[in-house]
């Protein structure tokens, strides 16, 4: 079978694919790839259905060589890639010969790239799904030097395109649309206000999880304990620090503080390629207006 070599996995690389949908009932979170919109475009491109299994790279670093000519793309956050050496673009049709080694640099802005190969990565599902859950401890691990990834059949249909054109990655201030998530009455009247007024900072403390922030305290005005209730993909849950976790692709089904607000699905994205040290910013849709600090 032809396959895929892991030479180096940088900080954290991962199989993902668009995740286990319709589990929550049982404990299971959905997870799947954190930026499902290069996810969906890397297979795209090499013809393959959106559903295949690709790799998630965190930071760059990721080295794998070919034992057969495959085709690959590489998209999300921009890093320089090479294939034997040669420099090659993202967001493009790649063609990897057997033998040859493709390598991912440190992306200059944004966190998170996609490398999908002709045909998927063919690791065994688990309940339905190839895609590794870093909270759940779910799917495959976290690749390794030396690991072997199968890589399956190549699909019928062919690329249709070679280049995508592709927005980059904000290096600056990140802004997310939000709407007021159902436990915003139980903050202070200008908590909802501070949110949306004031930068936050996307501190060390992120993973796919979630993404701790640093920035103004939104305070709540009732302290009673709160029942743990369902969480989704872009909650901003407020713990007792004051300052909001935004959840991200492998959040937990349920939490026990409230939710101040929920970045729209659209958003979810951008918010997976915000890089610690990186400022968001987030702005309320829909016409709500918050009572004024």
């Amino acid at each position: 079978m032809s396959c895929l070599e892991v030479l180096a996995a940088g900080p954290l690389s991962t199989i993902q694919d668009l995740g286990r949908p319709g589990l929550a009932g049982i404990g299971v979170g959905r997870s799947g790839a954190a930026d499902g919109g290069a996810f969906r475009l890397a297979n795209r491109l090499v013809g393959n259905d959106e559903t295949a299994a690709a790799i998630e790279v965190t930071l760059g670093g990721l080295a794998v060589r070919a034992t057969r000519d495959l085709t690959a793309a590489v998209t999300g956050a921009p890093c320089p890639t090479t294939v034997d050496g040669r420099v090659v673009a993202v967001n493009s049709v790649l063609r990897i010969p057997a033998g040859a080694e493709l390598r991912m640099g440190v992306p200059g802005r944004g966190l998170r790239s996609y490398l999908a190969v002709r045909g998927g990565i063919a690791v065994p599902p688990v309940l339905g799904s190839r895609a590794t859950d870093v909270l759940a401890g779910i799917g495959p691990d976290p690749l390794t030097p030396g690991a072997l990834l199968p890589v399956g059949p190549a699909p019928a249909r062919f690329p249709l395109v070679d280049v995508a054109p592709v927005a980059m990655c904000e290096a600056g201030e990140i802004v997310l649309r939000v709407e007021p998530g159902p436990r915003h009455d139980w903050f202070a009247d200008d908590a909802l206000a501070t949110l949306v007024s004031r930068p936050y900072e996307v501190t060390p403390d992120s993973n796919r999880i979630g993404m701790r922030l640093d920035g103004p305290a939104l305070e709540r005005s009732r302290t009673e304990e709160l029942p743990s209730e369902g969480m989704v993909a872009g909650a901003l849950q407020v713990p007792p620090s004051a300052r909001p976790t935004l959840f991200l692709a492998d959040h937990p089904v349920t939490g026990g503080y409230p939710v101040i607000a929920v970045v729209t699905a659209a958003d979810v994205d951008n918010a997976a390629q915000a890089r610690p040290g990186q400022r968001i910013r987030f702005r309320l849709r829909n016409g709500f207006k918050p009572r004024s600090a």
